[in-house]
């Protein structure tokens, strides 16, 4: 399977026969089987026709819409996965000890996932941050203390406060940051970082999607108007191992300058270009890609993207059994 990515102004993505193809505004062609297509992700101003659109919806193709600068806006999407059933019972645990209990588990395995990507970079670097990995234990030992998803939140915040001021000593000269910002992103870190938490957030929408979930009832997360929040529980645990990794890899080795990052008159904050946007997309895609034995319940490899679908499939599991022991987070070594 494949995910076409178009960032590209002026593209026009059509059906021919059994093929998605896609016109570029200065000419160049190409196309794929319709049969391999995943999903879709347009980046900028370009455009579907009415059959594509037909075509994606009849096969359950997600088709998601962001700025040149990542920020995203809606998506197209099919209604044939929708459970009813199944989203009653999502509805009903909201605000419950179930609701608590996930949400540790899910925050323990962020806390944690995020001491070992640290850990990683200040080896490679040659440093030492004990002080920050203790707060990050304290912090995880906390969470488990807790009685409120409010409490777990704060940890979880404290925690991430830690994590960055360390990844901020890890990552090179040119592209240090002073911590997290978000909308809009103030530094080149920051604006890898907030794109490809975006594109996580995608990922998992799709993936809550085609189990028959509503990606807008979450259990950490509070209800927010227009805001995923259970694709925003879920992506807790992955943000570290994926994005954070994929960008840290992306500026220590070299593959990304300055250059690649601009400013805009019209948008405060500091954008990625066209060149350095598709060098981020196929790193991202790439790692997506890549095959790990991080998920306790089975014993073989699998693509990060197929453990984010075994871990949706968890989580509905546990929704049916009204258990939230039955959702084991992941958590890399």
């Amino acid at each position: 399977m494949s995910l076409l990515y178009i960032n590209e102004n002026g593209a026009v993505i059509g059906i021919d026969g059994c093929r998605c193809t896609i016109k570029y505004a200065d000419g160049m062609k190409r196309s794929l089987p319709i049969e391999s297509l995943e999903a879709i992700t347009i980046m900028g101003k370009s455009q579907m026709t009415t059959q594509c659109t037909e075509e994606c919806l009849k096969r359950g193709i997600p088709v998601s819409y962001f700025s040149k600068g990542g920020v995203y806006f809606g998506r197209l999407q099919s209604t044939g996965h929708i459970n009813v059933a199944r989203q009653r019972k999502q509805c009903a645990l909201y605000d419950t000890e179930f609701s608590i209990k996930l949400a540790k588990r899910i925050i323990d395995a962020k806390l944690r996932n995020q001491s070992v990507v640290l850990r990683r970079y200040e080896k490679s670097k040659g440093l030492q941050l004990d002080e920050i990995q203790k707060m990050l234990s304290v912090c995880r030992a906390k969470v488990f203390r807790c009685d409120s998803i409010p409490e777990i939140i704060g940890y979880e915040g404290q925690g991430a406060k830690y994590y960055f001021k360390g990844l901020a000593q890890c990552v090179d000269k040119p592209f240090q940051f002073k911590g997290r910002s978000r909308r809009p992103p103030l530094d080149e870190f920051n604006s890898m970082l907030s794109l490809g938490y975006s594109i996580l957030m995608n990922e998992v929408y799709c993936k809550i999607e085609t189990k028959g979930l509503n990606p807008y009832f979450g259990f950490m997360h509070r209800d927010a108007e227009k805001h995923p929040t259970l694709a925003s529980d879920l992506m807790e645990e992955w943000r570290a191992i994926i994005v954070d990794s994929t960008v840290m890899s992306m500026i220590n080795g070299h593959e990304i300058a300055l250059d690649d990052f601009t400013t805009r008159l019209d948008e405060p904050g500091i954008y990625i270009q066209k060149n350095g946007l598709k060098k981020y997309l196929n790193k991202l895609e790439k790692k997506l890609q890549t095959s790990v034995k991080y998920l306790s319940y089975i014993d073989y490899a699998v693509s990060f993207r197929k453990a984010i679908q075994l871990q949706v499939n968890q989580l509905a599991k546990a929704i049916e059994m009204e258990d939230a022991s039955f959702y084991e987070p992941v958590r890399i070594r």
